[in-house]
């Protein structure tokens, strides 16, 4: 062990907090900073003088935007025989909006574990279940933690049903709330039967007390029902727990602890965190149940140039490997770049080596940060997440390495945008800065993408919502000083084929001295999954992109063309068939053609490939595809019949109404084409007592009459 590293591995805990909009993540946060020191005062959101929403649009509009990374130490509550018992905690509070998305995808792939936040009302929400999933797929271990107990029409009982329903059925109570709504006292520790009281100034002295006479009865039942799940998880405890033995809570903790890191348990946990009640005690079940970076499998990679597979494992005397996972850009210093330490160490002002790109860079100076305050430190261990000065090519998802020892790690895979808007600066001065600013802005956002379109030459931006794409016009401006006139937002539509057709497509050109020359034949049709009568597998979703198979024999096309024509094929893809939309979900196969010995180049066969392509698609039954967005209302029982009628006449299909406390929550499926401005009808329509939220959900194939007008809009 490094003499240097104040911290053993063992006590480090990497963890995000993750939850859909106004569950309270934020607040739960800024708890978490005062309890364990790292701030001196609350900040609360209503206020807009919070440490992690320290973005003048985050403090406006009171909503999470950028991830923020935060470090700070904390002590069990029960550690006070143990003084010198502090853990290392790297925190990053994610944002809820659907609209960035990306921050909490990218920011799962590099934590050890996460705290799930639920709003005790509302219970499971969309966007709980699209960050769950985004946990299931990088197998990150969970705590949840149900949240504003001390609201109107709260229920424990009904948003844990609603996780174990939606998300998990491996969600297990390890608490249950003394009082709900205006009656929230505390919690129960169904583990040690004991009640606790959050006293002192803002909750900071946690009061062991004896569990309330009316609450005994269904403490004794819940205990029961967690002990039978976690020795569920261990033959010996078992076999005890059968014969009726009792089982010792070291025992069960023990047990726990591997259950929730391999996924088997998700432990769930209670309180207020805006009352002050349960956050210590979820802290302490971050250190007891959430893995130090010792206890996840080590990070597996390949070797750049001969793509063996690599192994990293959490250890200061490895090779060095790291992840840049973000960047963010900073009115002081420039860019910094987060990265996560997978193995090795590094210090400030040495060489590294990014393996994505082959070059090397300097590591200026590197930063532990505090949301957007940082401490300059001079060497990072393995385990640990921090952010480098002065990386100028490093981008989101390259890979960080010891030059001798070169690996490339998995790349995180965003969502693709799915809105766009027309873009111009306002004056002449402002059209270099506009430029330089998107740039900056595309580097930070992997799910925020400019183009120009080909004929009117104008700029369009692309983002994952109406929100995101309003953010970055207002940071253009408050940030890089950028005044900027938009268009309306856009569908992200794209193109498809339903049917097989082939073409033949030749290019010949003579004029005077060595011509052109370019034949193909191909064959164009739907990937496999999406053919007609195919099985689509559950969970087959549009935007997969294409496969171009080189059938060609006997070497009738040399193999040096061959790249030649998929790139026109991709060229010629990129202009759509109908409408000018990219065409996705299609196999390409070049089965046929021929060269000219000294007329034959690699320009010949773009254009024919391409051509073909082209004609071949216009034959094959082409459609135009649109997202399609997963909607939940939350609004008053009477006005449940008119969001109905109103959602259907939009396109919308109706999935699940539920009851959501004194509401009413209905789910349905809606063209995003039709989801523009639907918040101002819905206030209309409801007094302003209703809300809504969406997230993107597949490409679906658009109807006939809507399809004809898009393509009549595009003419």
């Amino acid at each position: 062990m490094d003499k240097e590293r104040k911290y053993p591995l063992e006590k480090v805990r990497n963890f995000g907090i993750i939850a859909h909009i106004d569950a309270g993540k934020t607040t739960t946060s800024e708890r978490v900073l005062f309890y364990t020191g790292a701030t001196h005062k609350i900040g609360e959101v209503h206020e807009g003088d919070t440490v992690t929403d320290w973005m003048e649009q985050e403090r406006e509009r009171g909503i999470t935007i950028t991830a923020a990374a935060i470090t700070c130490f904390w002590k069990k509550t029960d550690a006070s025989k143990d003084p010198e018992n502090f853990y290392r905690f790297n925190i990053i509070d994610t944002p809820g909006h659907i609209d960035f998305t990306a921050e909490v995808k990218r920011s799962l792939r590099v934590l050890d574990g996460a705290v799930v936040v639920f709003d005790g009302v509302a219970g499971v929400e969309p966007q709980s279940e699209t960050n769950w999933r985004y946990a299931d797929e990088g197998k990150v271990p969970r705590v949840c933690f149900i949240n504003k107990l001390d609201r109107m029409g709260a229920s424990f009982e009904k948003s844990f049903a609603s996780i174990l329903n939606r998300l998990s059925p491996k969600a297990v109570r390890m608490q249950i709330p003394i009082g709900e709504e205006e009656k929230h006292e505390g919690v129960v520790d169904l583990l040690k039967m004991k009640g606790y009281h959050f006293e002192g100034d803002m909750g900071i002295e946690v009061k062991e007390v004896e569990i309330p006479e009316h609450l005994k009865e269904s403490a004794e039942k819940f205990r029961k029902e967690m002990v039978e799940k976690i020795v569920e998880n261990d033959e010996t405890l078992m076999n005890a727990y059968l014969e009726g033995k009792e089982v010792q809570i070291d025992e069960l903790k023990k047990v726990l602890r591997k259950a929730v890191i391999a996924n088997e348990i998700f432990p769930v946990f209670c309180g207020s965190a805006l009352k002050n009640k349960g956050v210590q005690l979820v802290l302490d079940a971050v250190v007891d149940y959430l893995p130090s970076p010792l206890e996840v499998p080590p990070v597996i990679g390949v070797h750049p140039k001969t793509g063996e597979e690599l192994v990293r494992k959490p250890s200061d005397e490895e090779p060095f490997a790291a992840l840049a996972f973000k960047l963010q850009a900073d009115p002081f210093v420039g860019m910094l770049t987060f990265f996560r330490v997978y193995s090795g160490t590094v210090e400030s002002g040495t060489y590294i080596y990014n393996s994505t790109t082959g070059e090397k860079e300097r590591l200026g100076r590197i930063v532990r940060l505090q949301a957007d305050k940082r401490e300059e430190v001079k060497k990072v261990y393995a385990g640990e997440i921090a952010a480098a000065v002065g990386l100028k090519n490093t981008k989101t998802s390259h890979t960080l390495c010891d030059e001798n020892n070169p690996i490339v790690l998995e790349q995180i895979t965003f969502p693709l945008p799915v809105v766009s808007m027309r873009i111009e600066p306002k004056t002449k001065a402002d059209q270099e800065k506009m430029g330089m600013a998107l740039k900056r802005l595309s580097d930070e956002d992997p799910t925020f993408k400019i183009t120009s379109d080909p004929e009117t030459l104008e700029t369009v931006i692309w983002g994952m919502g109406e929100l995101h794409l309003e953010i970055i016009v207002d940071r253009m401006k408050r940030e890089f000083s950028v005044g900027a006139n938009t268009g309306a937002p856009q569908v992200a539509y794209r193109e498809t084929v339903t049917t097989e057709a082939e073409a033949e497509s030749k290019y010949i050109r003579q004029t005077g001295g060595r011509g052109q020359y370019g034949h193909v034949k191909l064959t164009v049709k739907p990937l496999p999954q999406f053919e007609e009568g195919a099985k689509v597998p559950k969970n087959a979703k549009r935007e997969q992109g294409f496969e171009f198979i080189n059938s060609v024999k006997g070497g009738v096309i040399p193999q040096e063309y061959i790249p030649a024509v998929e790139k026109g094929v991709r060229e010629g893809m990129s202009r759509g068939i109908l409408a000018g939309y990219p065409v996705v979900d299609v196999s390409v196969d070049l089965y046929d053609g021929s060269y000219h010995e000294v007329d034959s180049s690699e320009i010949a066969f773009k254009i024919a490939g391409s051509m073909a392509f082209q004609d071949a698609a216009k034959r094959a039954k082409p459609v135009i595809l649109e997202p399609i967005m997963k909607v939940e209302v939350v609004t008053p029982d009477k006005f449940m019949g008119d969001i109905t009628g109103h959602l259907s006449s939009r396109r919308g299909q109706i999935e699940e109404m539920e009851d959501r406390g004194m509401l009413k929550a209905i789910r349905a499926k809606v063209p995003l084409s039709e989801m523009f401005g639907y918040i101002t009808t819905l206030r209309s329509m409801t007094e302003g007592r209703a809300t809504f939220v969406m997230e993107f959900h597949e490409y679906a194939i658009v109807p006939r009459n809507v399809a004809d007008e898009i393509i009549a809009s595009r003419k």
